[in-house]
């Protein structure tokens, strides 16, 4: 070069650095890339929606970290299309909290998020009604002793209270009657790729988060279900044979098989998708959205949130007409925290995303999946020849299938009307008639705690003959199952608790192992025992002459802090 170039070269300002290429959504470029390498792929991204969750994600990461809580993830699908709108794979943290982990894709413990499936499930099959009371009762079966995260009993809930508030043993209890492998069938159905193990391997633990799945296939279950419902009603009462399809992400897609047209849902029908979705729409709402009616820019939403054991994992999903969210709050390296809840990490961006989409609405009744009964507005079952009060209900077709109330009985009772009788030692034509609604012991000994207004059933009269009468129940320990003796750090053994409910609670109860006599209880029939290891005849005998046994075994357990 010349000298007038090399001087007009030294005089030249130097380039500046190169500016950072923009990252909105380096998880899913990442996943383009394997998925299609070599391509130039459009997306289906909604670029606003998309720039407005990473800003909730980096707000709520900011607020979860003061927890060492350090990743998060968001996935926001369109309900018809099926077209993913945002794609946030993790919060902006560091290489050392994993931010480089695709958190969407990685499967993870269920926790309670798999309960709505199991729901409609029972709906669509005629085995439960919307409101009908179920048990929520100390439980064990086979060994497994569900507790609700509160660590209490209400005795009897509406099936959908126990889905709103997410009771454990209530769901433990219906997946239970339901059958785990119906239950396991029905979720591979909807592809969930990570519920691959056999069904015996979950067991009923499948319900509280004993399976893993991703975010991704979390929220293509729950799209699945609103796009069922939508078609239904947006067409002539008709289904589609794969609803359940997967999510796609490339814009000027291959059209989506979404199968054949059919007259039968290939998984739930429409009426058990919509009460499904009426009870999760009742759920309360996090902190901040109790009063999300008075909001004009607010909108329902069906959501659930799921917690798993040892609060490493906090789920949220919500579906409205138009969109499903799902939500993932955790540590991408599996440590737990405390607060790590569903309803306290998650929920909270779940409701800030919702908020920032457009109104959707609330879903449309499929009438042509449902039929309006009477219903017992005391115990939700159809209503039966003695209940006081009814009211109409919608409720899906096959739930006329269900039993008739069968809580509600006709009593006799003296004049006075403190005591039943019957003709063995009362005149018929003084005999009061009533309707009673009478639970069975256990569920009535939790439920009247609860419930000041439930009146227990009247004593038969000293005279008269009880015909049967079943009135009290072992709570603890329940037939054949085993009694374990803890020890404390001094190597003593603690006492064990045996319960019992009784319909008349101040009557006397006598206690016996066997035909040793071992105590009385009053009022509150908790008694405290230190039996040896052995199988042992648990009788407990009222100062009526009632009586109830059953067979226990007593075994030694290790030393449990």
């Amino acid at each position: 070069i010349d000298e007038t170039t090399y001087q007009l070269a030294l005089d030249e300002n130097l380039p500046g650095k190169p500016l950072p290429l923009p990252e909105y959504a380096p998880h899913l470029t990442e996943k383009i890339r394997k998925e299609h390498p070599g391509k130039r792929i459009e997306t289906t991204i909604d670029f606003s929606l998309q720039q407005k969750v990473n800003n909730i994600v980096k707000e709520q990461n900011y607020k979860l970290s003061q927890n060492q809580i350090n990743n998060l993830a968001v996935l926001v699908l369109d309900v018809n299309t099926r077209e993913v709108l945002a794609y946030v794979g993790n919060s902006p943290t560091t290489r050392e909290h994993n931010n480089f982990v695709d958190v969407i894709e990685k499967p993870r413990s269920t926790g309670s998020i798999l309960k709505p499936f199991l729901f409609a499930s029972m709906l669509d099959a005629g085995e439960i009604l919307p409101n009908m009371l179920v048990a929520d009762i100390p439980t064990t079966i086979n060994g497994y002793t569900p507790e609700n995260f509160d660590k209490k009993f209400n005795g009897a809930v509406p099936a959908s209270v126990a889905l709103s508030r997410s009771l454990n043993i209530p769901a433990v209890r219906m997946l239970r009657d339901f059958g785990f492998q119906r239950f396991y069938n029905i979720l591979q159905k909807t592809n969930q790729k990570a519920i691959e193990k056999p069904a015996d391997y979950y067991g009923l633990s499948l319900i509280l988060g004993g399976a893993e799945s991703s975010l991704w296939d979390i929220t293509k279950g729950y799209v699945g279900m609103a796009s069922t419902l939508n078609f239904f009603n947006n067409s002539s009462s008709e289904y589609r044979k794969n609803e359940f399809v997967e999510p796609v992400y490339v814009k000027n897609h291959e059209e989506i098989d979404f199968g054949k047209i059919q007259q039968k849902p290939s998984v739930w029908n429409a009426g058990a998708i919509y009460e499904t979705f009426e009870a999760m729409e009742k759920v309360n709402r996090p902190s901040g959205e109790e009063n999300w009616e008075f909001f004009t820019s607010s909108q329902p939403l069906a959501w659930k949130t799921g917690t798993s054991y040892g609060f490493k994992d906090a789920w949220a999903v919500g579906v409205t007409p138009k969109y499903a969210i799902g939500v993932w709050v955790g540590n991408a390296d599996g440590e737990g925290r405390p607060g790590l809840t569903g309803i306290q990490a998650a929920a909270p961006v779940l409701f800030d995303v919702l908020n920032v989409l457009p109104q959707s609405g609330w879903f449309k009744m499929p009438y042509d999946e449902l039929v309006e009964v009477e219903i017992c507005s005391k115990s939700g079952h159809l209503a039966g020849l003695f209940c006081e009060e009814t009211k109409t209900e919608w409720i899906p077709k096959n739930g006329t299938r269900t039993e008739a109330c069968p809580f509600h009985q006709t009593v006799f009772l003296d004049t006075s009307e403190n005591f039943r009788v019957n003709s063995s030692c009362y005149p018929l034509s003084e005999m009061v008639q009533k309707n009673w609604f009478v639970l069975p012991p256990v569920m009535e000994y939790y439920y009247a705690q609860l419930h000041p207004e439930y009146k227990i059933l009247p004593p038969f009269a000293p005279n008269c003959l009880q015909e049967g009468e079943k009135l009290m129940a072992f709570i603890y320990p329940k037939k054949n199952e085993a009694v374990l003796l803890p020890k404390n750090f001094n190597e003593n053994v603690n006492e064990v608790i045996f319960k019992l409910a009784h319909r008349s609670p101040e009557t006397t109860v006598f206690w016996y192992l066997d035909s040793k006599y071992i105590g009385k209880t009053d009022t509150f029939h908790e008694l405290a025992v230190s039996p040896k290891p052995g199988i042992y005849l648990l009788t407990a005998v009222d100062q009526d002459g009632n009586e109830v046994r059953e067979q226990i075994e007593v075994k030694p357990a290790s030393q449990i802090p």
